[in-house]
């Protein structure tokens, strides 16, 4: 169907069909709350179009602001002086002494000619800027134009990789040449680029991470865009989908941002296997041809002195190609696939491309992982300030932000990093700098104590030491600090440290050198480890055969260095005292045992996002309960209550297309309790076998029913399979068990796929199949059960979290101390772990309704969802029509009066 142009609330709204009424609200409030600059939470049902939704809402504004930014743009420029008020100045650039009439008068105690004087010298400068924005937009204009309209520029990036591919022909042969006639104790590579460089400054300057481009063409202004986050790859790329077919998917100027390991196109790199490996060798061969690029004609000698054989450069890093690869990237809207392809084909890098056009995309998809962590947002090259932050599929944000700034080292990793560091310090101490020793040692006396804290000792080998104490201790952060005697170390320093000197880094690359480092025992030398492996290297020197274990382990990715573990865990040690807790586990061997430091209040992480942004969008299909949002990330955040907009719309199925049941007893008359004291006992089980076999004779198609753990969906199914019931469950429904590893999920739904397919054709007493789920589990988010695949969810009792966590005690007593308590409400902890539970029950009953066709029951199998209270957390458009039934048979009788009615338009 052709573009049309929907009309609500007085904006224009390009979309590519008669959109829902719901759609019109939704995009029409989207609209207002990114021209107010506001905090907005939305809700809208999967199936319901909220990914178009937010495409043609967020873009028309995008579109209409642009509009009134040139506006005023050429106003200003006519005029000569700025004298903006309606809200558009800042997004100019316009400075605050400006933004006033000439006559205005200033309280700043200087004289009116200083005052004047200043002022026009400011509108000035801010009218040459413009004038040279317009330029740079109109030659970006032009090239992109270009690009799509004119195939010389793709010949053109042709032709220039058949001869860079040519040039490493030639460099290759020759270097095989040379190697021919060269002996090999005269190429063999030195060990400079393991020795750390001098280290002179503990300043709180901050040094730009990665590699610096110090090509001014690829270097532009940040226009205004958005910021589109999502969990996964998969979800970014539909949602990318989704704008190529949307009326913006032409003339969009849309970047596909994601890892390294997910863009690179080179395969020496990629072959590394390990995330961290996979970054390092990236940047290690930025720093070689940057390095290479800095050496004059009379340092050269020198260098080829130092180290006869130079480290790699990546050839797909070129300043040429990537200013064409720049440019295909705006011209089109890609997903990260296409752009990969399109990276292979120019023989340039997805991952820097991709980072260079950041600053003239108007709409940049990226995960959450990558926006939320600020580190990693400041190494890709995002800005927030003054842009809009639409984050898609906000369920889980929270627990997100938690996971993302929690860090956890075991014992093993602390003796690992202490044995490394110390044989690296016994080989290049001599040559290292005084304040690098300094540090090291610091590093070493770290190491040191936290293995002591945890009852080990650094001198033995983590895996026979058996610990005198087991269990699980909780700290403050400087209870920790100071029961680990480190509390006289400045960590921030320290962390400063390793983020400039590199030194994970430089001993990973020495480890990689000399194989695995052995931790000492007590008995043996410091260098005993690494003095064996160079015994190893001396001719004749024999090996014992690998065992089967070692041949496997040889085949997986190889570890990231032990210390970068440890960097992780000291940058978390200077979150502030009342923002986290370390928890010291105890698991009998030291190996075992580990440090955790839990973040109790993601909101100090969030707090920048929402300060620096315009607006911040924060969306899914079930983002009930909202209170979490609110109390937890945005008034911890500093956010005005005036400031946060709720938006929540109903469904667009008809309200007989879907039914919602809370069954409270089973056909024997058995109360249905599922709490953990009493969902083991054999009646309970027995009750919930009954259900399901009276389910599956009136349910056709696909019935997908959840267990709060695998753990009780086993025990379940066990008992069941000795009882008989298993076996009369097959007579109507084939039964589908949701797997723990993640590779056999796909294999598991296709044939659960092909079964019902199967069964809708045949017409025989098998009507479908059965897939025994788990909450939380793979099946539970992401995967869509339409149509006959899911016309019936099932939720067999509550998944509550374990209340006797240490991690969700603390916590539950965190909010306890920081949250008020509303009159009539109970504690914000007990409301916690029930907002775990719904926001998991909602996730999974959301799998089954699709589209505005689609239909199905929804059964919750618990006395405790009758309870008021329960029923406001689920999503609106089940609330509302949710039915309570007190006993078995008229919750039967509905669900096979509705199914019958209903079997006509399956």
């Amino acid at each position: 169907m052709a573009d049309e142009t929907q009309e609500a609330g007085g904006i224009d709204f390009p979309f590519p069909f008669t959109p829902y009424a719901i759609q019109k609200d939704f995009m029409a409030a989207l609209y207002q709350v990114l021209e107010a600059g506001k905090i907005g939470i939305f809700e809208s049902p999967t199936g319901t179009g909220k990914s178009l939704s937010l495409i043609c809402g967020a873009l028309s504004w995008l579109r209409d602001f642009e509009q009134k930014k040139r506006q005023e743009e050429e106003r200003l420029l006519e005029a000569g002086a700025p004298t903006s008020s309606d809200g558009l100045a800042p997004a100019l650039g316009l400075p605050s002494s400006c933004r006033g009439s000439p006559g205005t008068p200033e309280a700043t105690g200087e004289p009116d000619w200083i005052t004047q004087f200043v002022q026009k010298k400011e509108e000035r400068d801010l009218v040459d800027r413009l004038k040279e924005e317009q330029v740079r937009r109109k030659k970006r204009e032009e090239r992109l134009q270009q690009i799509r309209h004119n195939a010389k520029l793709r010949f053109a990036a042709k032709r220039m990789r058949q001869e860079d591919e040519e040039t490493e022909r030639l460099l290759r042969l020759s270097s095989e040449m040379l190697a021919a006639g060269t002996e090999p104790e005269q190429v063999a590579s030195g060990e400079e680029e393991l020795v750390l460089a001098e280290y002179e400054s503990d300043e709180e300057k901050g040094v730009p991470s990665g590699v610096d481009v110090d090509e001014d063409d690829l270097d532009e202004e940040h226009v205004m865009k958005i910021y589109y986050c999502s969990r996964t790859h998969s979800q970014l790329a539909q949602f990318v989908h989704e704008v190529q077919k949307s009326p913006f998917g032409q003339d969009t100027r849309l970047v596909s941002l994601g890892s390294r390991q997910n863009l690179c196109v080179n395969g020496d790199v990629r072959k590394l296997g390990s995330v961290q490996l996979i970054n390092d060798r990236c940047v290690e061969m930025q720093r070689s041809k940057h390095e290479r690029k800095s050496i004059t004609e009379e340092e050269e000698p020198t260098r080829r002195r130092q180290r006869q054989e130079p480290r790699a450069t990546c050839p797909f890093y070129s300043h040429e190609r990537l200013q064409l690869l720049r440019d295909e990237v705006l011209a089109g809207v890609k997903d990260v696939e296409q752009l990969v392809a399109l990276g292979k084909e120019a023989r340039a890098c997805p991952y820097y491309g991709g980072r260079f056009a950041i600053p003239a995309a108007q709409l940049v998809v990226l995960p959450y992982q990558m926006l939320l962590h600020a580190p990693t947002r400041q190494a890709a090259g995002i800005r927030l300030q003054g842009q809009v932050v639409v984050i898609d599929e906000a369920h889980n944000l929270i627990d997100t932000i938690t996971n993302i700034h929690s860090m956890e080292v075991r014992g093993s990793q602390l003796c690992q990093a202490h044995s490394q560091l110390l044989q690296y310090t016994e080989r290049y101490g001599k040559r290292l700098k005084a304040k690098n020793l300094m540090y090291i040692k610091q590093l070493l006396y770290l190491l040191e104590k936290f293995v002591a804290v945890l009852g080990g000792n650094i001198k033995q080998n983590p895996n026979t030491q058996t610990l005198s104490q087991a269990g699980t201790e909780l700290k403050t952060i400087n209870d920790f600090l100071f029961q680990s005697e480190i509390d006289n170390i400045n960590l921030f320093k320290v962390r400063r440290y390793c983020e400039k000197s590199k030194i994970s880094r430089k001993l990973l690359g020495f480890t990689e050198r000399y194989g695995a480092v052995l931790v000492p025992s007590m008995e043996q030398p410091k260098l005993s480890g690494f003095q064996d492996f160079l015994q190893s290297l001396q001719p004749g020197a024999t090996a014992a055969p690998a065992t089967p274990a070692e041949v496997e382990e040889d085949r997986s990715p190889p570890p990231a260095s032990p210390l970068m573990h440890v960097e992780g865990f000291l940058e978390a040690l200077t979150t502030a005292n009342q923002d986290g807790r370390v928890i010291l586990s105890r698991q009998g061997s030291l190996s075992q045992s580990s440090l955790k430091f839990l973040l109790l209040n993601p909101a100090v992480h969030f707090t920048q996002v929402v300060k620096e942004c315009r607006a911040v969008i924060i969306a899914g299909g079930t983002m009930q309960p909202v209170s979490d949002f609110r109390e937890q990330l945005l008034v911890g955040a500093g956010v005005e209550a005036e400031r946060v907009v709720e938006f929540s719309c109903g469904h667009v199925i008809p309200p007989d297309h879907i039914l919602p049941l809370i069954i409270c007893s089973g056909p024997s008359n058995q109360m249905l309790d599922f709490t953990y004291q009493k969902r083991g006992l054999p009646q309970m089980m027995d009750e919930t076998g009954r259900i399901l076999c009276n389910l599956c004779n009136v349910v056709p198609g696909g019935v997908v029913c959840f267990f709060p753990s695998y753990e009780y969906q086993q025990q379940v199914c066990a008992h069941w399979e000795k009882s008989g019931l298993l076996a009369r469950l097959t007579i109507r429904k084939r039964i589908f068990q949701e797997p723990r590893k993640a590779n056999r999920v796909e294999q598991v739904l296709l044939e659960y796929s092909r079964c019902i397919k199967h069964c809708g054709q045949a017409r025989g007493t098998e009507t479908g199949a059965l897939l025994l789920s788990v909450v939380g589990g793979k099946m539970s988010e992401g995967i869509n059960f339409s149509d006959n695949l899911g016309r019936c969810v099932v939720m067999v009792g509550m998944p509550y979290p374990n209340i006797m966590s240490p991690e969700l005690q603390e916590k539950m007593a965190y909010l306890d101390q920081t949250l008020p308590r509303a009159p009539g409400q109970g504690r914000p902890g007990k409301a916690l772990v029930e907002n775990l539970c719904m926001k998991a029950v909602n996730q999974s009953i959301g799998r089954a309704i699709r589209h505005q066709k689609d239909f199905a029951s929804i059964v919750l199998l618990d006395q405790r969802y009758a309870s008021p209270a329960i029923q406001a957390k689920l999503p609106a458009w089940i609330r509302d029509r949710v039915e309570v039934k007190a006993t078995f048979g008229p919750a039967f009788a509905a669900l096979r009066k509705f199914h019958r009615e209903k079997a006509g338009l399956s």
